[in-house]
């Protein structure tokens, strides 16, 4: 399985030769397609040719892209994940209501319980609220446990003045993470032969991804702990980017068994879409951070 996250951050030609990807610059180096799952392309000087680009979307390797102050702004996603994908497709927007509203409640109940692990040591008053919170969700969160969990949450993180409203280096290094998560799943969503735009819960007309933010609240708390561990900075600087890439690479228990995040990641997305298909929320397994 595929686990290396490349990461391009200066002038440098990209090309295909033999299955390889070769990065130019004052060097040459050569690295087997079979063996990334992302390339992370930070500098806008970078040039690359179509056969690469051709060759990395047949082996569904995500390509993402940096904007002048090297933040991602946007990826390249295949247009079809497997072969029978348009049998996929008409299932997923056929999916149940009533069931996708079961599979959410479970989304959120990990999601708050991996919060709440993350706090244990901070604060035992808010560990113990969202335990609470996490045993009261109902189908389709109607009482909004999420959202109550949030600010217990954030603010036992980050202080009792922190919204994610603000314009704060900690959200800049929060939205750095989560979009790095996101991309990674949105391959997952289109190497099973899903689209991103259909989700479980998130149904917003102008979100290319809503299947994926659905998929990515119980990972979230991976980047708010990396986040936290830097303590005060006042700016995003490269290292701290790296930091959060590398995330991709660390290892995470999953179905009792450990496992690179990224080949986790695979197995959790793929259990999510087999529990909502097969009406079986059994089939669910997440990721032990």
């Amino acid at each position: 399985m595929s686990w290396r996250v490349v990461v391009v951050s200066k002038r440098s030609k990209l090309e295909y030769k033999m299955n390889y990807l070769v990065v130019r610059d004052n060097n040459v180096v050569r690295i087997h397609l079979s063996e990334i799952h992302t390339i992370m392309i930070e500098s806008t000087a970078v040039s690359l040719t179509a056969m690469l680009m051709t060759k990395l979307q047949e082996r569904k390797i995500k390509v993402i892209f940096c904007d002048n102050n090297r933040n991602p702004d946007s990826e390249v996603i295949p247009y079809y994940g497997c072969h029978n994908s348009t049998e996929k497709i008409k299932n997923q927007i056929l999916w149940d209501k009533d069931y996708k509203d079961i599979v959410w409640a479970k989304i959120v109940e990990e999601k708050i319980l991996n919060q709440a692990q993350l706090i244990e040591h901070i604060n035992k008053d808010s560990h113990a609220r969202l335990i609470d919170y996490s045993q009261n969700i109902e189908p389709g969160d109607k009482t909004n446990r999420e959202a109550h969990a949030a600010k217990v949450y954030f603010n036992t993180l980050f202080g009792s003045q922190f919204s994610r409203r603000n314009d704060s280096t900690i959200n800049a290094s929060l939205n750095y993470g989560y979009t790095i998560l996101l991309s990674a799943i949105n391959r997952e969503v289109v190497a099973n032969g899903y689209i991103t735009q259909i989700g479980i819960f998130h149904d917003n007309m102008f979100n290319q991804f809503n299947i994926s933010s659905d998929l990515i609240e119980p990972l979230r708390p991976l980047v708010d702990k990396e986040v936290h561990s830097w303590g005060i900075i006042d700016e995003l600087l490269p290292n701290n980017k790296m930091a959060l890439v590398d995330l991709l690479n660390r290892k995470v228990e999953i179905n009792h068994k450990s496992y690179f995040f990224l080949n986790a990641l695979s197995e959790y997305c793929k259990s999510v879409f087999d529990a909502i298909s097969a009406k079986n929320i059994t089939l669910m397994r997440f990721i032990k951070l």
